[in-house]
């Protein structure tokens, strides 16, 4: 670079795969950057998900490297339970209030397990989606970073300190307020990531309340050897499935919900269905799709599924499901045959769309939205967007779009 990098350090939102990618990125060049994250931990949903995709490796691999260049790179700063409370542009500079939670477990920790031996309590695990349970204070899974125990204050059983008293470094503190910071900052990138689409609004579907009909990203964590089940695929009764559906576009592709195609939906319930196929090889598993979209590379998964019948493709639109005996009822219109039939599993997956983590209300910066309410860059006022903050994306593409990212906030700091 023929101009220097600049002392200033650019904020960086959101320390999932693509925050992490471009403060990464950043560092590499010789800028400095904060990455704030609104969780206790960082990965995002990259590391709830059991495999990636067309290779299917655990993202433990991927993420135990980039935690390593987040804590152990100088140029980067991390900040987790942290938000922006506000922002105020003044002339080229961003006026930033952070409001950091407590977490009333220090870096100090050194995560012997003391603490979470006393524990009398127990409360459901965040990182599994509350499917299990683990101490009140507790690791939430083995690999989180920072690696720390979390403390789920409000689960704590009144006027108990045992955690606090028997930590021997005194890395605890059960009274731990909410503090502030402010930064200033010239540019920001914003990779606030992606939500699955709200099961409450599908009630042709169960809303979430029958049982047995899960998201996919529920899958995900099934599968995970670290997660609620031990990385076993189970109903809620704990027995495995011997026919399961998976409804594609589960609030996608539709006018009375999300209009847009997620893009990664398709190749990712292939790749569940080879979960259910490695677990029991006899297992009935039938996708239910309106177009079967795998691009790029991931065309081979949908080649494989079909060369060794991993599961049944049936083109058609799933109209409702309902609780039948033991069995889940659906209600298919089968476009190819033109006709309405019934099927049965029993476990449904929904492969519910991506929608945008952060609208411009609980995200107070002035970034424009297209039409589907994903973030669009505004280098002219030093705010660049990132990953699926916007656009769906997997996670190849999110990690070479944080590249480009990391490019467009240097061009925003006057490098380039």
């Amino acid at each position: 670079m023929e101009k220097s990098i600049p002392n200033s350090t650019i904020l960086v939102v959101g320390a999932g795969i693509a925050g992490i990618s471009v403060a990464a990125a950043l560092a590499e060049t010789g800028a400095r950057s904060l990455i704030i994250e609104k969780e206790p931990w960082i990965g995002g949903r990259v590391s709830r998900v059991a495999r990636y995709f067309p290779k299917f490796c655990p993202p433990s691999c991927g993420m135990e490297i980039h935690g390593r260049r987040l804590y152990e790179n100088p140029r980067i700063e991390v900040m987790v339970n942290t938000v922006i409370k506000s922002a105020d542009k003044k002339g080229d500079v961003w006026q930033i209030t952070l409001e950091t939670a407590p977490s009333y477990v220090s870096d100090a920790c050194t995560g012997c397990g003391q603490c979470i031996a006393v524990c009398p309590k127990f409360a459901p695990n965040p990182f599994n989606l509350g499917m299990n349970k683990i101490k009140a204070i507790d690791f939430v899974h083995p690999n989180v970073r920072p690696h720390i125990p979390f403390l789920m204050r409000a689960n704590c059983v009144a006027n108990c300190n045992r955690c606090e008293q028997q930590c021997p470094v005194g890395a605890i503190s059960l009274n731990a307020t909410r503090t502030e910071k402010t930064v200033f900052v010239k540019t920001i990138v914003a990779a606030t990531g992606w939500s699955p689409y709200d099961i409450k609004n599908l009630p042709l579907y169960g809303a979430g309340t029958l049982e047995n009909v899960i998201p996919n990203v529920v899958m995900e964590r099934l599968y995970s050897p670290d997660g609620p089940t031990g990385g076993k695929i189970l109903k809620t009764n704990g027995d495995p499935p011997k026919k399961v559906a998976f409804v594609q576009c589960a609030g996608s592709r539709d006018a009375n919900h999300l209009p847009f195609c997620s893009e990664v939906c398709c190749a990712a319930s292939i790749k569940q269905a080879s979960y259910v196929k490695s677990q029991n090889p006899n297992a009935e598993v039938t996708i239910y799709y309106i177009d079967r979209r795998t691009t790029g590379r991931n065309e081979s998964m949908l080649a494989d599924a079909i060369a060794n019948d991993t599961c049944r493709f049936v083109k058609g639109k799933v109209g409702k499901i309902e609780k039948r005996g033991e069995m889940l009822s659906l209600r298919v219109e089968d476009t190819e045959e033109s006709t309405v039939m019934e099927a049965e599993a029993d476990m449904v997956v929904l492969a519910l769309g991506m929608t945008p983590t952060h609208s411009a209300v609980s995200l107070p910066l002035p970034f424009p939205m297209d039409d589907n309410g994903f973030l669009e860059n505004a280098p002219d006022i030093g705010l660049i967007a990132a990953g699926t903050s916007k656009a769906p994306f997997d996670v190849a593409s999110t990690v070479r779009d944080a590249a480009g990212a990391a490019v467009e906030a240097l061009i925003c700091e006057g490098v380039l």
